[in-house]
């Protein structure tokens, strides 16, 4: 495969698919895009792209491949700015965003022209951002959504997946509706949901000067999804606002029907609601990415004193794992271990198990 590749956006999605796919295909030619002329001309510094690019007619026009990585709002902004140029007849244009039916209905005034849109959505991502977090495998074992217009042909679907093969992803293909509704589901309620856990829990500060203190263990840990971009989620919300609003509603419901469980003291059916939700939740699959991106923790129960923790550390330096956190937890209710370790990847996490478990006596726990 040969050609130009534009990627407008080189962020940590956008650098990372340009890394993948010059794994791939080292002879093509990769195009970078960016609003911000600093990060493009530190993309082409650091190699994540062949060459900059500050007119974007002129790369949109002569690329054969365009990957629009970009936040949602902007996503659709762009490709009504794609729609003035006089792009290759053969061109393929996608983008990355998190939402799809709104972007689908946007990309009309392309396909309409006979330009080919495929609407992709790679479900990974790093608790770090920007060009220089971009890693080639970042993608590895994800899922990585596409959904098209029927008018798409098979064709050119297996087109944009032989280019982005090196991405190591699970392709799958779904509708706009079916991406959004169960996005919805599995990231975008939960994100409002954990938001508005945090909320409540300020709204006492005042009261509890402590709480902040004490919501230091499994309460951060539910609700680490909180401190997402604002603005992302923003427009995530806005442009997926009817599956949301659907669903704070079923959600309203089962509350209301938690809270008279609760008034009436129905310990048999509090138990089918706790048990339920711990049955399907051990079903989940420990070893896939999902719509939320996981965090790939090791818990060590060590004793609490002086240089313990550089101890720990230290044994996994010298094995070469890198980690991506370090913290004592204070409460531990429900959490094993005071000391919490985070890897970027399960491997990594592997790795330091093993090695503590040679190197240590102490408990190691994964939940």
């Amino acid at each position: 495969m040969q050609g130009n590749i534009l990627i407008i956006g080189l962020g940590l999605i956008g650098g990372s698919i340009a890394l993948s796919i010059k794994k791939s295909y080292p002879d093509m030619k990769i195009i970078g895009y960016d609003v911000d002329h600093n990060t493009t001309h530190q993309a082409k510094i650091l190699k994540v792209i062949d060459h900059e690019e500050n007119n974007l007619q002129h790369g949109a026009e002569n690329a054969d491949f365009i990957v629009i990585s970009i936040p949602v709002v902007e996503t659709e902004k762009m490709i009504e700015r794609l729609s003035h140029f006089q792009l290759k007849e053969n061109v393929i244009v996608t983008d990355t965003a998190s939402t799809k039916k709104s972007i689908i209905n946007k990309a009309s005034i392309l396909t309409e022209k006979g330009i080919c849109f495929i609407g992709g959505h790679p479900m990974a991502g790093s608790h770090k951002s920007g060009v220089t977090a971009a890693r080639e495998h970042l993608f590895e074992n994800a899922f990585y959504i596409l959904s098209s217009v029927s008018k798409v042909s098979n064709g050119r679907i297996n087109e944009l997946k032989q280019l982005l093969k090196g991405t190591n992803a699970k392709f799958l293909e779904l509708s706009a509706d079916e991406h959004d509704e169960m996005t919805g589901i599995l990231s975008h309620f939960p994100h409002i949901i954990a938001a508005s856990l945090v909320g409540q829990a300020r709204s006492y500060q005042d009261k509890y000067p402590l709480l902040s203190r004490l919501a230091a263990g499994g309460f951060r840990d539910i609700t680490r999804i909180a401190s997402s971009n604002p603005s992302m989620w923003s427009d995530i919300t806005i442009r997926n606002k009817q599956v949301i609003l659907g669903l704070l509603n079923e959600w309203n419901q089962d509350m209301e029907n938690i809270r008279g469980m609760i008034e009436q003291e129905d310990y048999d059916r509090i138990f089918q609601f706790f048990i339920q939700a711990k049955t399907y939740r051990d079903e989940l699959p420990v070893h896939t990415k999902g719509a939320i991106h996981s965090f790939y923790d090791l818990y060590v129960d060590v004793p609490d004193y002086p240089g313990v923790i550089s101890e720990i550390t230290g044994y996994l330096a010298e094995e070469s794992i890198s980690i991506t956190n370090v913290r004592i937890l204070e409460t531990r209710e429900d959490i094993y271990g005071v000391l919490r370790i985070s890897f970027q990847n399960a491997e990594d996490r592997e790795n330091a198990k093993k090695c503590l478990e040679n190197r240590t006596s102490y408990e190691l726990f994964i939940q």
